[in-house]
């Protein structure tokens, strides 16, 4: 196959190794799935170190295409070469012994295992505890990804699960890392740490795969990227040679439209949030310590900080997941809520909410997107209190319509699309609910650049219906542009309030340290006490 140019791309570009064979090569991949075709005749060549992009929408079949070079999936057709020699990859053991390591998108941990045992679950027999030790050390401090090892991984925060992924893959010294989305859940100071680390990898003569939907990630990282679009190649470009939006159109046809965010007009006190305090309740978790923190209906209030700080324990206190804090704490609508739970909260406030956790958490992976529904959702109870499969099946089409999810049908099972087709799903479902208050955590997290937009839009429109909406974000780009004010979380605690026209990149980076006036450098006397008497 023959990659056809794309407007103002090359038609080709010259190899990055000279005469030397390229560390892989794909030949007319094509793998199909029952209602779709995810590669279609995929060409695709990656010479030793290069750091090479894959550039495409949600559901393009990057996903597929990488796991078919790891060996998780068998192409339908076509060739793998691997270093000028033909290769059957027929499962990731044996891809790990060619030398090849993946970052997946969608982790894979053992929650009830310690970072150390999921680590040392993905290496070969030969390696022990104490040389993978020795070896998770030299990773952890040359690349700056230091992590508590003995911790179980259901204490880590998101950003912390991403930093094991990339850790587990390193300690092989792979020949060619896949990483798939890995900056989704990392801070811009965490991002530039890993690029300097995949460069010098690349130095090395180790060779990149990179998913991402930050443009400006591939613009500064990556030598070249192959556009696919619906399955196919449509061109490979030099990234360094185009803008955010002229690689947006070549991803997608077109460029994202600007997001009108005119000012909104606060209406009634919806979330009210006073002296809430809460103790760990697991070893490694976050204390929350007198968080003061209010929305109003018609607007949008962001919370900016680095994963780990209180936010999942603060968004599980606020949707009702923890019934812990004191009735007065959470307040919704003026009424008590603390100790109430999430279908209480839904039912009587029309608070919905997102987890950045989608799956296991915001879905279950094995039932299909409208069994799923029934999570959040009452809609579907009929006559004498039967299901109504009709109508959660049309309810399902109807969100999968609205927000352009890429799916075989809503008989799909939740696990079986693409990380962002299933983001749009979930988000769509609670937004389709027509929520009074709506939490989002991660709200864009794996999603390209035009459903992102499509997304931030959706949440300005729900502010002009009077809908009061709190995002929960590491992307501050985010948060600048569609939230009328914003807090910073860190060390358990929440900053004054800051109107975005007063806010700034430079502000915002000192306060997710907690270097804001009366910040947590040290908890005071009187928040130890009151946590104290709280265990």
């Amino acid at each position: 196959m023959t990659a056809t140019p794309l407007p103002d791309a090359p038609s080709s570009l010259p190899p990055a190794d000279g005469d030397a064979p390229a560390r892989l090569q794909l030949r007319g991949i094509t793998k199909r799935y029952p209602g779709i075709v995810a590669n279609d005749g995929i060409d695709l060549r990656v010479g030793r170190g290069q750091i090479h992009a894959i550039l495409g929408e949600n559901g393009a079949g990057k996903s597929t295409l990488m796991k078919i070079i790891y060996g998780a999936v068998a192409p339908d057709a076509g060739e793998v070469l691997f270093d000028g020699r033909p290769v059957h990859i027929r499962n990731p053991q044996q891809a790990r012994q060619l030398g090849i390591a993946m970052v997946f998108q969608h982790f894979n941990l053992f929650e009830t295992l310690t970072v150390a045992e999921n680590i040392w679950l993905g290496q070969e027999w030969t390696m022990s505890r104490e040389m993978l030790r020795v070896n998770l050390d030299e990773a952890g401090k040359l690349f700056g990804l230091d992590i508590d090892l003995e911790r179980p991984v259901h204490t880590l925060s998101v950003g912390e699960r991403q930093k094991v992924e990339i850790l587990r893959s390193l300690v092989t010294h792979p020949k060619l890392l896949i990483l798939d989305e890995p900056t989704s859940v990392l801070t811009p100071q965490a991002v530039q740490s890993l690029f300097a680390m995949l460069r010098r990898l690349a130095q090395s003569g180790c060779s990149i795969l990179y998913i991402s939907h930050k443009l400006h990630e591939i613009r500064s990282l990556c030598d070249r990227c192959t556009v696919i679009r619906q399955g196919k190649v449509t061109g490979v470009v030099d990234p360094r040679e185009h803008s955010d939006a002229s690689l947006a159109r070549l991803m997608i046809g077109a460029e994202p439209p600007a997001l009108q965010n005119r000012p909104g007009t606060p209406g009634e006190l919806v979330l009210q949030v006073e002296g809430l305090s809460l103790p760990c309740d697991n070893l490694f978790g976050t204390a929350l310590d007198r968080l003061h923190l209010q929305v109003r209906a018609g607007e949008v209030v962001g919370i900016a900080g680095i994963s780990g700080n209180g936010q999942n324990e603060l968004l599980r206190a606020l949707s009702g997941e923890d019934t812990r804090a004191a009735p007065d704490a959470v307040r919704l609508f003026g009424q008590p809520a603390g100790r109430s739970d999430p279908r209480q909260r839904r039912r009587q406030w029309g608070l919905h909410f997102v987890p950045e956790e989608r799956l296991g958490r915001a879905t279950v992976p094995s039932m299909d997107l409208a069994q799923n529904l029934l999570l959040t959702r009452d809609l579907a109870i009929g006559r004498l209190g039967w299901l109504s499969r009709r109508r959660l099946h049309a309810k399902a089409a109807e969100v999968v319509q609205r927000f352009r999810v890429k799916a075989a049908g809503t008989h799909s099972a939740a696990r079986s699309l693409s990380g962002g087709n299933l983001q749009k799903y979930i988000v769509g479902r609670e937004m389709d609910a027509g929520p009074r208050l709506l939490i989002l955590a991660q709200p864009t997290w794996g999603v390209d650049v035009g459903a992102a937009s499509q997304i931030r839009a959706q949440i300005l429109a729900l502010r002009e219906q009077g809908c009061a909406v709190l995002v929960i974000s590491e992307e501050l780009d985010e948060l600048f542009e569609v939230c009328d004010r914003l807090y910073v979380m860190a060390k358990g605690t929440l900053s004054p309030s800051l109107q975005r026209a007063e806010a700034s990149i430079e502000k915002i980076g000192l306060w997710m340290s907690g270097l804001w006036e009366g910040g947590p450098q040290q908890p005071t006397a009187a928040g130890q006490a009151e946590l104290a008497t709280m265990v």
